[in-house]
Order: structure tokens, then sequence, then C-alpha cells
């Protein structure tokens, strides 16, 4: 794990696409942009916060959530900064898990991100346990 990348692999029984669905939406609800991928045992996410100022300075900037079945009951999660990618749905999920799309920021928006990532991949985790639908 790094500055710019956390990540976690956790025991579920709750199914890949269930996780992602239920992620999603919380992330609806609580006000953020999203896209989402899956297929083959994978998944990205992408959430973006609406904002004018984001909207005017970072407007190519989104947490990117991967997912990947690794084994019987197990999911590896990241999270980090990316890049919006404007048509994910047709996007290789392929180029976009093997290829790093994790770009360096400001400190302050550094700091920020690692906060609400960190924040964001707990809920992940309560979801992918079944303590949160």
């Amino acid at each position: 794990m790094g500055l710019f990348k956390k990540e976690k692999t956790v025991n579920t029984s709750v199914p890949l696409e269930q996780i992602v669905n239920s992620f999603v939406t919380y992330l609806q609800g609580q006000g953020w942009k999203v896209q989402q991928l899956i297929g083959n045992g994978k998944a990205v996410i992408q959430a973006q916060k609406a904002g004018i100022l984001r909207d005017i300075f970072t407007a190519d900037r989104a947490l990117t959530f991967t997912l990947e079945q690794t084994g019987n009951n197990q999911v590896l999660m990241r999270v980090g900064v990316g890049k919006w990618i404007q048509n994910i749905a047709v996007t290789a999920i392929e180029t976009i898990l093997l290829s790093e799309l994790f770009i360096f920021v400001d400190i302050p928006e550094m700091l920020w991100n690692s906060h609400v990532e960190s924040e964001l991949l707990e809920t992940l985790e309560q979801i992918a346990q079944g303590m949160r639908v």
C-alpha cells in the first residue's frame, strides 16, 4: 500500500455484483457521481464528488475503486485517485485493472483524498461483510 493507493483483502460471502451495486447506491446517496463496470470476477467503480470548483479545476479526477475476486470468499479492494474515464463501458476491463490510473495531486487534495478513501474503503468493507445494505 502506498500514499496514492490503498488496498485491502476482505473475506466475504456476498457476491461481487451485489457488493458493487450496494456500494454504488451508497455513493449516489451521498451525492457522488458514479460509474461502474463489472465482469469476469472484476469490477471498477469511479466516484466523483460534484461541485462548481471541482468542475472547473479537477473535472477529470475521480476516486477509482477496483475489486477483484481473488479466491473462495475473498475480494481484493483497491482505491486511489484516478482519471475520470469518459466511456468506462467501452473501455476493456483488463486495461483498466492492469494499468496504473493514479496521478499525482497537490498536498491538500492528497490529504483530503486519503481521508475520504479510508472512509469509503471502510464502508465498502462493511458492505462486503454483509454489515451494510
